[in-house]
């Protein structure tokens, strides 16, 4: 029997920030083993992945061959990589807030390998990205599923739809400047053709701004953007293309006006009351709610040049957010974990577990909406979300149990993708 130590699977990754490859047939040693649709947890369990898939699960370590390659984290606990239903990897490297008017979008893209690469450490395997000029998050997704930079899968959405002025659109500089976003179209025909050419360049989903937004110049959080014609136009646009739609929307006349359209999820929910939630239950619609980087705005949006509008804007909705994901969990409602990672640090998606549970969840339910609950959302239930024969090895472990303590996430110590170690300390 084999066993492969840190030292050894890392060592391709120290040398070439590429990750090490394991052989075809791998048995993975489990001390705790997770399964995230009923909570129970497996002692002493073993993994066996033939490629990049799960094989089998079991308690039977003495059917493991003698000279089987093993990793041993019989002293972890184990469960699926994690998912984060609302990022936006592409991006420049530095925290200032205006660095897009100074640098070429390359550098954006040369951004989005970095954080990706940071996403994936921090044990989220699989991430929906909500947003992006050119159809830079197409290109990476491409390029993370070819093997060429390391990543999470990637759901990506290309340029997210808004209204002329709105949430979406460029309205930082003058209007010599002819300021124009990539995804601004405005009424029923246009949003069907933007629609038509994001699907035309690959996206998996469809994003629109349904209302306005904290990081946009001139928009109110909660005032609604989109006429309902509007959003129905698109989401049936996007269902016949079978692309599932994400609505940005914090008021909730604009949350209403979403789901009413057919969204599948909403995201941020931020202004959300009773009525709201009876309408996403009643339509199965999902809530992504952003709980934690409102802490980071406040906290250091100023130095990085964050205009006192938006930390305003910010300081208004992040409350108010909080008290809406209680009712909502209180309620039932379908829920997954999102984050808006680019508003905070890449890599620190993580720290909103801890708050999903403050105001709320229990950690399964925090669990559950970062596997199962985000498996299902993408409609991906049948590959991610689990450790079970069939599914993709996407495989982390913590030295904690996150049933008691959901904090241990924010150090994950052993990332494995597709059967690929990409960390093990």
């Amino acid at each position: 029997m084999k066993t492969i130590t840190a030292s050894v699977i890392l060592l391709a990754c120290a040398i070439a920030s590429a990750p090490a490859a394991v052989a075809d047939v791998v048995y993975v040693k489990a001390g705790q083993l997770l399964n995230p649709v009923n909570g129970k947890v497996m002692r002493d369990a073993v993994i066996q992945i033939d490629g990049e898939r799960i094989s089998a699960v079991s308690q039977r370590t003495a059917d493991i061959p003698a000279d089987a390659t093993v990793i041993d984290l019989s002293d972890r606990f184990v469960m699926p990589g994690v998912m984060d239903m609302h990022t936006h990897l592409m991006g420049h490297l530095d925290n200032y807030f205006f660095t897009g008017y100074f640098q070429s979008p390359h550098r954006a893209v040369i951004g989005g390998v970095v954080n990706a690469k940071k996403t994936l450490l921090a044990g989220f395997t699989t991430v929906r990205d909500v947003g992006a000029s050119d159809y830079m998050d197409v290109a990476l997704r491409d390029s993370i599923d070819a093997g060429e930079v390391p990543g999470p899968r990637m759901a990506v959405a290309g340029p997210a739809l808004g209204i002329t002025g709105g949430h979406a659109d460029g309205n930082s500089l003058n209007h010599t400047f002819a300021e124009r976003a990539d995804g601004v179209a405005d009424g029923p025909w246009e949003v069907r053709r933007q629609v038509r050419k994001n699907v035309k360049y690959g996206v998996d989903h469809i994003k629109f701004t349904a209302t306005g937004g904290v990081f946009s110049k001139g928009t109110i959080p909660g005032q609604t953007q989109y006429s309902l014609e509007e959003m129905q136009a698109l989401v049936e646009e996007a269902h016949t293309h079978n692309r599932r739609v994400v609505a940005h929307a914090h008021g909730t006349e604009g949350i209403k006006r979403a789901i009413l359209a057919g969204v599948d999820s909403v995201d941020h929910a931020s202004f959300l009351d009773d009525e709201a939630i009876r309408m996403a239950k009643k339509h199965g619609t999902y809530l992504a709610m952003d709980i934690y980087n409102t802490e980071y705005t406040l906290a250091e949006g100023k130095a990085n040049g964050v205009p006192e509008e938006n930390i305003n804007k910010d300081r208004m909705v992040g409350e108010r957010q909080r008290e809406s994901f209680s009712m909502a969990v209180k309620a039932g409602a379908n829920m997954v974990f999102a984050t808006d990672s680019g508003v905070y640090p890449h890599g620190d998606n993580a720290k909103q577990f801890s708050r999903m549970v403050r105001f709320g969840m229990t950690p399964l339910q925090a669990l559950q909406s970062a596997t199962v609950n985000a498996a299902k959302l993408l409609g991906w239930e049948d590959r991610v979300g689990q450790i079970a024969p069939g599914y993709y090895a996407d495989i982390i472990a913590v030295d904690g149990n996150p049933l008691e303590d959901i904090s241990t996430l924010e150090n994950v110590g052993f990332v494995m993708k597709g059967g690929v170690v990409y960390k093990s300390e």
